[in-house]
């Protein structure tokens, strides 16, 4: 069920041990940002300007 939950909307690798994508949840909309380097990682929601998280209103299930 997870790997048909979510969606990489984009991904950028910026060298052989950085990489970024911004990744969708079909059924919230929330969009979160990861960013990878080596054997690390963090995830985050990404947020507006008011704080609230950004939401995909199009292309998840509702």
């Amino acid at each position: 069920m997870a790997k048909d939950r979510f969606d990489i909307q984009e991904k950028t690798t910026m060298n052989l041990l950085t990489e970024t994508m911004i990744i969708v949840d079909k059924v919230t909309g929330v969009n979160y940002l990861y960013v990878g380097r080596g054997y690390g990682g963090g995830l985050t929601p990404l947020i507006d300007a008011d704080g609230k998280p950004i939401v995909t209103k199009d292309g998840y299930k509702k």
